[in-house]
């Protein structure tokens, strides 16, 4: 089964078939560096790092460039006040390019600890303002965009197509229009390629209509067409941005360079809360680095994966805590395995019976992945791997060190490189979060308890954690622990 992907822009699954053979280029919205990122920002760069590692694990080499808006924005619909970064800088009594800088390195700092990988390419704003004054120059020169008041607009009427990837058509966004609009446009549902700047703002550049900045679609369309070329393979980012943003982002590329923008538009859902989207502006956001003094980066990867990316995704406590039970269980396997390993040396083959499970069970998850990047599916088939795997080790058959090497690749490949969830050095446990800290504390105390021969208290240890779903085993080497699948 080829690699299938829903794609927003024909609402429907497509088998992927890039554009040049053998080479992806991926285009991801980033994020806007004017505060901490918060865990909506978390589902949607762990979506992408997620499709960025599926199609390398597929062979193909990848060139991701994910923007930094530095510059922040005005929505189309917001024509007074300060763009969000010169907002924040007022806010701080910090230059723009402070906040700009600072956001940008925490925000850097997160998806690291996330394991997040860097795109290929991360280029900001600020640094493209003569290709999006270019921009404007093409539409304005092609009857795509008009001057008013040392603003550029994008003519929505001039482009017929425009609603293609929202599903909405003019009729609707003229009756959608609201009442109180910029005067300066010609049409309620134009928007800015670029923006005079008003007295007292300042993010200002000089341009061909006065000093002014960019509008809030304009910077995506230059880099990506600068970096990946039109058209180029996917256009990522959150559904919620789908209008206006995307949809402009392709009106107003398409018109100025007349190509097609981009092929396959992979857009993930909303994190909520309560049912609530989780945003900056509700009020009702974690940040990453809140998050993570409570929990593991490995339990919040593990959290945005168990749903799949075009769901929304809940964020509660209780979530979180049986995210990181479910981590636990997830790895419980893999720690067994590597213990062994540790201290197995002997000869022989891969077992023949279990290389078929093995097989098996990379085949399951190559498919669960196919279909749309299915990570709960893949999670799921990795469960039942591991339910394999404690069987067999469990067992009194001899295992061999090279069948023990052959289960740790699987993990290492699909769990590992993949998911982005199991290290090639398991956390200990005073990396591992608090639950893990606080089963090993327990386990040790039992140690103490079997050390002075009191062994009712050394079985009633177990007998409890066993209720908890937490199996001990003593072995020679010391006790190991699992979660129970």
């Amino acid at each position: 089964m080829a690699l299938q992907v829903y794609n927003y822009l024909t609402r429907r699954k497509e088998v992927f078939q890039p554009i040049h053979e053998g080479f992806v280029g991926m285009y991801v919205c980033g994020p806007t560096v004017y505060g901490h990122a918060h865990i909506g920002h978390a589902k949607v760069y762990i979506t992408f790092d997620i499709v960025h590692r599926y199609l390398e694990y597929l062979g193909y080499r990848v060139r991701y460039v994910q923007n930094i808006t530095d510059v922040g924005h005005l929505t189309d619909d917001a024509d007074e006040g300060e763009d969000k970064v010169a907002r924040q800088a007022r806010r701080e009594r910090l230059e723009p390019m402070e906040i700009a800088e600072f956001y940008t390195r925490s925000y850097f700092e997160d998806m690291d600890a996330l394991n997040v990988l860097r795109p290929d390419i991360s280029p900001r704003a600020s640094g493209h303002i003569p290709e999006q004054i270019e921009l404007a120059q093409l539409l304005i020169e092609k009857g795509y965009a008009y001057v008013s008041n040392g603003s550029v607009f994008f003519s929505v009427r001039s482009w017929p197509s425009y609603g293609k990837l929202s599903g909405r058509n003019l009729d609707e966004l003229e009756e959608g229009a609201r009442l109180a609009v910029n005067p300066d446009k010609r049409d309620p549902r134009d928007f800015a390629v670029w923006r005079a700047a008003k007295p007292g703002h300042i993010m200002r550049w000089k341009s061909p209509w006065g000093e002014g900045f960019p509008g809030w679609h304009a910077e995506c369309s230059v880099m990506a067409m600068k970096y990946l070329g039109l058209p180029f393979d996917i256009h990522g980012g959150g559904l919620e941005n789908i209008f206006p943003h995307n949809e402009s982002e392709i009106a107003q590329s398409e018109a100025a360079y007349g190509k097609e923008f981009a092929r396959y538009w992979i857009l993930n859902n909303m994190v909520t809360v309560n049912g609530v989207k989780m945003g900056k502006s509700l009020g009702n956001f974690t940040t990453i680095k809140d998050a993570l003094a409570r929990h593991s980066a490995m339990t919040l990867r593990f959290f945005i994966l168990s749903s799949h990316y075009r769901s929304t995704t809940d964020f509660t406590a209780e979530a979180l805590d049986s995210a990181a039970r479910g981590y636990e269980r997830l790895i419980g396997p893999v720690r067994l395995t590597r213990e062994k390993l540790r201290h197995t040396e002997s000869d022989g083959e891969v077992d023949a019976a279990f290389a078929e499970v093995i097989r098996r069970h990379r085949e399951q998850f190559v498919a669960a992945m196919d279909d749309d990047f299915n990570t709960p599916q893949a999670l799921a088939v990795l469960f039942d791997f591991g339910r394999e795997v404690n069987t067999l080790l469990n067992s009194d058959r001899m295992v061999t060190r090279a069948t023990l090497e052959a289960i740790d690749t699987l993990y290492r490949a699909l769990g590992g490189a993949v998911l982005g969830l199991i290290p090639d050095k398991l956390p200990t446990s005073a990396e591992g979060g608090l639950e893990v800290q606080l089963i090993e504390l327990i386990i040790r105390l039992r140690a103490e308890a079997r050390a002075r021969k009191d062994w009712a208290t050394a079985d009633a240890i177990r007998a409890e954690l066993a209720k908890l779903g937490i199996v001990l085993e003593d072995r020679p080497e010391g006790t190991t622990w699992r979660m129970t699948q």
